[in-house]
């Protein structure tokens, strides 16, 4: 599987919640967290929670699922 870095993701709720929707539709993926132990955490800090890999030609949905989840997030904390 050729995969290339798409996009970060902010959080580890964010993370599961795309990761159940990229399995839903089929789409071949790695979330890769951001965490370290031996450094407690600190790369998430200045780096954002992790990134999701996947093909390429999937980036385009990607991208819209994760700009759709942010927009329902956003709503509903309005």
């Amino acid at each position: 599987m050729d995969v290339q870095p798409i996009a970060s993701i902010e959080n580890e709720v964010e993370a599961n919640v795309l990761e159940a929707l990229l399995t839903e539709e089929n789409i071949p993926h790695i979330i890769q967290s951001n965490y370290n132990s031996a450094y407690d955490g600190v790369f998430q800090k200045v780096e954002g929670w992790g990134w999701i890999q996947a093909p390429p030609e999937h980036a385009a949905r990607i991208h819209a699922l994760i700009t759709e989840l942010r927009a329902q997030r956003d709503a509903a904390t309005e």
